[in-house]
């Protein structure tokens, strides 16, 4: 008869379990994974693929910015379809014609604009955008940052707030947006730091933040980073790779 492995029971990985939501020490039922931990697994993938194709509520998420008391702006992709921002990334990182038509009555030339996309986990954006805004736009503001409208984009993608920020004339743009759900992370969202933004930039001109969800990098944390990271980029005028993050170093 196989021998039968419970999860955790005589694993000598299994320790790492503290650190970690990863599956490790999953046990062994003969040269299969336990059943349950079969099922786990099962889900999980299910979350990430529901993750995928979720929806931005964008009108709840419209009422809840109001607290802000900034313009709120409801952009678009050039993707008119879900199926079309999976299959063609290009029309995921420009907004469509209505979107810069809208964005042209906007132009007010602010320190910041905030973009919130749904990316590849609108779900990330619903459970955990306003909390971080809570955290950040206090910030920036007590620090006499002038902040732009707050733009919420369907099917969007990083690079399409280049093009946002650089319509709206803003210096730098942080674009709030669901990362590709792994599986045990559908709910991660990630913050995009761009300095001077325009179109045709590459990733090298941004700073990253990623992980933000509750059982990853907390809100109160990341809004702390955020805000170093515009700080730093208007203090050296730049973003990117050029922009390392030396924050709690000795001798900074």
């Amino acid at each position: 008869m196989d021998k039968i492995t419970k999860p955790g029971n005589n694993e000598p990985l299994s320790f790492l379990k503290e650190f970690t939501a990863a599956r490790i020490a999953i046990g062994a039922t003969g040269n299969s994974i336990p059943t349950a931990q079969s099922l786990e697994f099962k889900l999980a993938h299910a979350h990430a693929r529901d993750a995928v194709y979720s929806v931005l509520d964008t009108d709840g998420l419209e009422g809840a910015l109001a607290q802000f008391h900034r313009p709120v702006l409801q952009l678009h992709s050039m993707a008119d379809s879900r199926a079309q921002y999976l299959q063609r990334p290009d029309m995921g990182r420009k907004p469509n014609e209505e979107s810069l038509n809208r964005l042209a009555d906007q132009i007010t030339g602010d320190d910041v604009v905030i973009i919130i996309a749904d990316g590849l986990s609108a779900t990330a954006i619903n459970q955990n955008v306003l909390a971080l805004l809570q955290m950040l736009i206090p910030k920036l503001l007590a620090a006499g940052v002038k902040i732009g409208p707050l733009c919420l984009v369907q099917q969007g993608r990083v690079a399409i707030g280049d093009d946002i920020a650089h319509e709206l004339k803003a210096k730098l743009s942080v674009v709030l947006i669901g990362e590709r759900p792994g599986l045990s992370s559908a709910d991660s969202m990630g913050a995009y730091l761009t300095y001077g933004p325009k179109p045709g930039l590459k990733d090298n001109s941004r700073n990253c933040v990623s992980n933000i969800r509750p059982g990853g990098f907390d809100v109160a944390t990341a809004a702390d980073k955020i805000f170093y990271l515009i700080q730093e980029s208007f203090r050296r005028k730049l973003s990117g790779v050029q922009l390392k993050d030396n924050e709690g170093l000795l001798g900074k």
